[in-house]
């Protein structure tokens, strides 16, 4: 069985999320490095929710930023799309 990866999320106000790692990917031609999280919370339906953030390393400590451009989006879910088919 493969181990756990565990990501802490420093929040804004300066509590701390465990997350587990789902996957973290980088697209190559534009650099940008994405991770793939979950909470291990459930939908209404019983479906893991899954975060994705883009990461920034360009400071000391990397930050998680929001994904807001559509393009981008597509891309992020087209590779989600792959994953999943892997199972």
């Amino acid at each position: 069985m493969e181990e756990k990866k565990i990501l802490s999320i420093v929040q804004e106000d300066g509590s701390i999320d465990e997350v587990e790692v789902i996957v973290a990917f980088e697209f190559k031609d534009n650099h940008k490095e994405y991770v793939v999280y979950t909470k291990n919370e459930k939908d209404e339906n019983g479906n893991v929710t899954v975060y994705v953030s883009l990461v920034d390393r360009s400071g000391n400590e990397p930050k998680l930023l929001g994904v807001d451009d559509e393009a981008e989006w597509n891309r992020i879910k087209d590779v989600l799309r792959r994953l999943a088919k892997k199972d």
